[in-house]
């Protein structure tokens, strides 16, 4: 549907409804004009000009929402005036076919009207604007008069002019605020493909690590029992082979993956995948960048599935450098918290020590810090602290609890306990 042709402005507020105000008072002014105009002058008697006087005013406030109708019906009142005053005037040449408050009323009727339709539709009713008081005034009219016609098409004209103007710049304004919506959305989405696909690449990595595990242990295990029946030699065999056959494939989507061009055998990069165990490094770099990072763990730490270990250090990753991003020269704390269950990863800022210079990103990382938490089962819930900095705490479970090491406890420090 399409909108209205008064829509109510946004800011400020005190001006949202000053478009129907004008509206109002042109129709006040107008009716208070015509009925002088149209009883007096035009001596179509108190009851003739008042009624017409009101089927103005009626068209001018229909127009705020159906300017089509009210446009007909203003253009009628106007022609019936014209007609009916076709008398000789008593004392003075009078303004015919259109008096000036008729003109004025049916000016911001055709103003509404050209906000409205095409533009098409806007010029066709300017020209029946124009044309039909122009043949009433070649049929007959009073024997002195002085015509309206030549100002009316200019002020229709002008008027038709400015709607279509308006209607065109208010539809480009509204296709581009649509084509930036649908921007942004495909903006988001290709963001959200680009990290789902960086996050299968790592898995991936793991998925080949096992597998190329699978096929040794089962190269490896005739050798450990001896005599071993022809039957498993067989069975171990086809593992292997088929072992060997699912990581040749899984190789090529790995370098489909990891490469703009897969069959440059070059561009796949070869790096272990972060861990825990590299944490070290992290919040060295972190120190490096202005930050202060205190790291505590607590709990029995016990060993993590590959998923779990990396999705871990993505987070604390992602955690850190939106801190120095945004809250450059803050205190940041990282509590690693080890359950049966799995594992709680909390990263906590103070806030910014400094302002923040602009920053490009568009939370990427938190859409990152969603997807790992999402694909393992876990929860994650980030936000502003009470004291202005800001906190990430994730749980991942943690698929394949294993025999737990010797309880560890530590509390945090200045500076780093290793957990």
């Amino acid at each position: 549907m399409a909108p209205l042709p008064l829509p109510p402005l946004s800011k400020p507020r005190w001006l949202r409804w000053l478009p129907h105000v004008v509206v109002v008072w042109i129709a006040v002014g107008t009716t208070l004009g015509n009925l002088d105009q149209m009883s007096a002058r035009y001596r179509l008697g108190f009851t003739v000009g008042s009624f017409l006087s009101l089927v103005q005013a009626v068209a001018l406030l229909l127009a705020t929402a159906r300017p089509v109708p009210a446009w007909w019906l203003s253009l009628g009142a106007n022609v019936a005036a014209a007609v009916v005053a076709a008398v000789p005037f008593d004392q003075q040449p009078e303004p015919w076919p259109w008096s000036p408050p008729s003109l004025v009323a049916h000016a911001t009727v055709t103003l509404l009207l050209a906000l409205r339709l095409a533009p098409r539709g806007a010029w066709a009713a300017c020209v029946l604007s124009i044309g039909v008081p122009w043949l009433l005034q070649q049929t007959g009219g009073p024997e002195s008069y002085d015509t309206t016609v030549p100002l009316s098409a200019v002020v229709f004209g002008a008027v038709t002019l400015v709607g279509t103007l308006l209607r065109g710049r208010r539809e480009a304004r509204t296709r581009l605020v649509e084509q930036e919506t649908l921007t942004a959305e495909e903006r988001a989405r290709r963001t959200l493909l680009e990290e789902r696909s960086r996050i299968a690449r790592e898995l991936h990595d793991v998925v080949a690590h096992h597998m190329s595990v699978i096929s040794i242990q089962a190269q490896v295990a005739p050798h450990l029992v001896k005599d071993p029946p022809e039957e498993l030699r067989e069975n171990l065999a086809g593992i292997r082979e088929n072992a060997l056959e699912a990581l040749t494939e899984l190789r090529r989507v790995l370098g489909v993956l990891r490469s703009e061009n897969p069959g440059d055998p070059e561009t796949a990069p070869q790096a272990p995948l972060p861990t825990l165990e590299r944490l070290d490094v992290l919040v060295d770099n972190a120190r490096a960048a202005g930050l202060t990072v205190r790291r505590a763990s607590a709990g029995e730490p016990r060993p993590l599935s590959p998923g779990v270990d990396l999705s871990a250090y993505r987070i604390v990753q992602e955690a850190l450098s939106n801190a120095i991003r945004h809250a450059p020269g803050s205190t940041v704390r990282i509590d690693l918290t080890y359950a049966r269950a799995g594992l709680h990863v909390r990263v906590t800022d103070s806030g910014a020590r400094t302002a923040a210079p602009p920053s490009p990103g568009a939370g990427h990382g938190l859409l990152g810090m969603r997807e790992r938490t999402a694909m393992l089962g876990g929860d994650l819930a980030t936000g502003p602290t009470l004291d202005g900095g800001y906190e990430v705490s994730a749980f991942l479970p943690n698929a394949t609890p294993t025999t737990p090491t010797t309880p560890t406890t530590t509390t945090p420090t200045d500076g780093e306990t290793t957990p």
